[in-house]
């Protein structure tokens, strides 16, 4: 397979737009497609043509692979990349890119359909011999055996869909009485959110890390990694803080986890880009949660310390070349870069904020990137997230990253619409952040601890 001549992006926004700047690079023609509600946005007009999908709601236009694939056909596309979100782990999707005769730019359908159930990723990995975690496989429909293998595991644990993610429908058990109400629920979350009903159980971390490993492979065998990051500021089981590489860990042991993971996807024949996203425990101990078998949004942190285009890297994988062609011979992490996911939402409630963007001047100066899908004048619907720019960091250390990007955030000016950059300041400032303690927790034990300043003052 040669170079592509023509790529459709499935996809919109800030991801849409980094899409199509490294196809741009790589001088490749670039096809935007894009819904009723986002005709007015930047990367419609960045893109070598564009094509109307269809009504604003997901499932009539991104979501729809009928007129995705049609809009691919019509332009003569030879390549597709999904971006992240949406059709982008859609193994059935993956596999009509290529049989319509248009290369899949992404893992493989057998790759996104094995680990797009988390019960079999866990057990690849076991098998692989990643750590991984006190669990169960997906549980029988009936509640036979349930609460001797919640026993097993032990209390407190967390009920989790076996398919999707971004924290839907995962319930958290704290005792025997709460189990049969919580798994009922969990179901019926996972059967709207995800078409599929299957849950499992599994030891819940109380105040975890969440650290993840970037790979790149191609279609000869090889994989390799690109470091780590961590994940670990989030809110409602939503990341809003992510940087690499992860704080207060020993150099070594992150290598050793790092190669082992990229060493054995290799064996396996793992062939584009993912993510192998781990917990850590109070204890230091790692185990296994999934693999995302897609570009990430928190790719930039990697980007920014290792110099590596991860955007270029996958498409140069999908057209056929070898990971050596594609990455330096050495790599290295240089320096240290944090990203804020700037949300148009309520920063105390964090209810979703719409309206159109009186106001949007993004952050700029050396170490600064921004990546947005947004221009002055736009309007914020409420048909998608709520994501609305990344602002990146990058720095020597990390002290300077965080004053970096804290600075970055205090001088972007957004009118029209709230923002959670008031909350995502209040950690940066926090002195558990600053000193390296995070944990999936932070940012809601920081807006607890200002709401109680508040009320005594």
């Amino acid at each position: 397979m040669g170079a592509f001549a023509t790529v459709l992006v499935a996809n919109r926004g800030a991801v849409a737009s980094r899409v199509i700047r490294a196809l741009r690079a790589l001088g490749i023609r670039s096809v935007a497609v894009y819904s009723e509600a986002d005709r007015d946005l930047p990367y419609v007009a960045e893109a070598d043509q564009a094509v109307a999908l269809g009504a604003p709601p997901p499932r009539e236009s991104y979501l729809s692979m009928e007129r995705v694939l049609a809009a691919a056909r019509a332009c003569k596309a030879d390549g597709l990349h999904p971006g992240y979100g949406f059709l982008s782990e859609n193994a059935a999707f993956a596999r009509a890119v290529v049989e319509n005769g248009i290369a899949f730019i992404g893992p493989s359908a057998r790759w996104i359909d094995a680990m797009g159930h988390k019960t079999n990723a866990r057990e690849l990995a076991a098998s692989w011999g990643l750590p991984v975690g006190r669990g169960t496989k997906v549980l029988d429909v009936d509640a036979h055996g349930l609460l001797e293998q919640a026993e097993a595991i032990g209390y407190p644990i967390m009920v989790k869909p076996a398919a999707g993610g971004g924290g839907i429908g995962m319930m958290r058990v704290d005792s025997p009485s709460q189990l049969v109400e919580a798994i009922g629920k969990a179901r019926s979350a996972a059967e709207r959110g995800f078409g599929v009903g299957d849950v499992y159980l599994e030891r819940l971390v109380v105040r975890p890390r969440h650290v993840e490993i970037q790979v790149l492979g191609d279609a000869h065998g090889n994989v390799a990694h690109l470091f780590d990051r961590d994940c670990s500021v989030q809110r409602r089981h939503q990341k809003v803080i992510e940087e690499a590489p992860a704080p207060g860990l020993a150099a070594e042991r992150r290598m050793a986890l790092a190669t082992q993971a990229a060493a054995a996807l290799a064996r396996a024949g793992y062939d584009n880009i993912g993510t192998l996203e781990l917990m850590l425990d109070a204890s230091g101990e790692f185990s296994f949660l999934e693999m995302n078998t897609r570009l990430q949004v928190e790719h930039g942190v990697t980007e920014e310390i290792t110099g590596v285009d991860l955007v270029a890297g996958q498409i140069r994988s999908a057209a056929g070349e070898r990971l050596d062609a594609i990455l330096p011979a050495a790599i290295e992490a240089r320096g240290h870069a944090i990203e804020a996911r700037v949300c148009a939402e309520d920063p105390l409630r964090f209810f979703p904020s719409t309206g159109k963007l009186a106001a949007f001047r993004p952050p700029s100066g050396a170490g600064i990137r921004v990546e947005t899908g947004y221009a002055e004048g736009n309007t914020v619907t409420p048909f998608y997230d709520s994501l609305i720019a990344k602002v990146i960091a990058h720095a020597p250390t990390r002290a300077q990253a965080i004053e970096k990007l804290d600075q970055a955030l205090a001088a972007f000016e957004i009118a029209g619409v709230k923002t959670n950059i008031p909350a995502v300041r209040l950690v940066l400032a926090s002195e558990a952040f600053r000193a390296g303690r995070v944990h999936t927790g932070l940012m809601h034990e920081c807006l607890e601890a200002a709401k109680l300043a508040k009320t005594a003052a």
